[in-house]
Parts: structure tokens; sequence; C-alpha cells
């Protein structure tokens, strides 16, 4: 893939405003980078839902990517898909993240049909949908928005259909939350981020990622009406969830 090579050097000078993070072409650029260097886990989750769109996606249904970025899940569900008359939906509110993923998809025959949508995407219906992924996106959205857009991925899920949800997550004990958090920037300082890069970025993404515990989302399954959910993947304070119609 184009510019998977690059390097995030976004917040590695000082800056005398750290503005609020946005998904604008200077991070797309890096956008591979910093994931690799920044969600521990991340292939893991991402390889587990191709096998789980191989696994669970029904014929004649409707995947969908919200919040797609670069398009890596929609490829790896794309890649696994055996059904027949499977189509899927990706969605981001970044056009240039639309352009970057449209790009990854054209580099990859598949005959899956795959749209990819620049827009809100509290602004899509879920229909006839097998499988909804949510990979890291639903902590972006304004947390009065999020249960709306969960019920609505439930009503619009078919029986047996699936919700795949990654986040990252705050801890309500708070000793263990300030341990598990030093962990995730050992990580980043594992992997070649300066205190300054470190410290910049959580500057520019506080008021931008507000992140909920296991047990809001916990909760939250249950307003929506999901009866079967668990926990799947942690590593340090990024899991991804599993809830099941």
């Amino acid at each position: 893939m184009a510019n998977t090579h690059i390097k995030d050097n976004i917040y590695a000078s000082p800056l005398n405003t750290v503005e609020d993070f946005v998904f604008d072409s200077a991070v797309v650029d890096v956008f591979s980078d910093m994931i690799k260097r920044s969600v521990p886990g991340y292939q893991t989750i991402i390889s587990t839902i191709g096998h789980l769109a191989q696994v669970h996606s029904q014929p004649n249904s409707t995947i969908y990517d919200l919040g797609c970025s670069l398009g890596t899940a929609t490829l790896a569900m794309r890649r696994s898909i055996k059904h027949e008359n499977v189509k899927i939906i990706a969605v981001d509110n970044s056009q240039a993240m639309v352009d970057k993923c449209n790009l990854h998809l054209q580099g990859y025959k598949s005959p899956i049909s795959t749209q990819v949508i620049c827009d809100d995407i509290l602004n899509i219906e879920i229909e006839n949908a097998s499988l909804v992924v949510l990979n890291f996106t639903l902590q972006f959205l304004n947390p009065n928005d999020r249960l709306q857009l969960i019920s609505r991925i439930y009503q619009g899920l078919k029986p047996g259909g699936l919700l795949v949800l990654s986040e990252k997550l705050s801890f309500n004990d708070t000793t263990c939350n300030a341990l598990i958090d030093e962990l995730h920037l050992d990580f980043k300082r594992a992997n070649g981020y300066s205190e300054l890069e470190i410290s910049q970025k959580r500057s520019a993404i506080e008021n931008v990622m507000r992140i909920d515990s296991l047990e809001c989302h916990y909760d939250r399954f249950k307003q929506a009406g999901f009866d079967h959910f668990q926990q799947w993947y942690q590593c340090f304070n990024f899991t991804s969830m599993v809830a099941i119609k």
C-alpha cells in the first residue's frame, strides 16, 4: 500500500499551540505507522475481524465498517468472505481517509462489492447487516450519541448478526488506571516515540477522544437490546468486544 512506510513525526518538534487532533491529510499519510506504534495488538484485532467475517457473514447481507479510516478492516473482511451476494459499506467522515481507502481497495481485486462513503456514521442507515465493525471509532463520537448509534446497529442487524467494537478503555480504579496507562506509554516509548511526542499527542487528542470503561460499554450494549456480549481481546488499555443479536 502506498505511503505505509512514512514515519509519524507529526508531534516530534515543539509546537507553539497544540491544536485538537484531526484526521487530515498529514495524519492520513502517517496513519499506518501511527497505529502500529500506538495501538498494541492492532494486527491481531484486524486479522480476527477478517476471521469473524469469514465465519459469521451471512449470504445476501450487508457488512458495515463504520469509521473505516484506511480500510484495513474492510480489506481483511473482503479477503475472507466466502458467501454470495455480500456487500461491504465502509464509511468515514474524513475525505482524506476515504480517498486513501479507495486507493488501497483498488490494489486488491475482489468479487465482494465494496462502497466507500464519506459521511458522518450517524447518518448511515444500518440495514440487513450480518456484521458491523466499529474499530476504534465510537470513542471519537460525542458521548451523547453513542447509545443511539449502538441501538440503531442492533436494530439493523439480522438475527445472529455481530457487532465488533474495539476501543481504548478507562478503568474505574484510579490506581490500576494509572498503572495500565503507564504500560501503554512504555509501549509507545519502546516504539520510538519521544516524551515530547507523547505529551503533545495527548494534549491534541484529550478533547477529541473521550474513552469509556468496560462496564459502560456493557451497560450500553444492554440498553441497546443485546443479550450476548463479551470482551474477546485486551492488551493494556485497548480492547475489542463482540455483541451478538
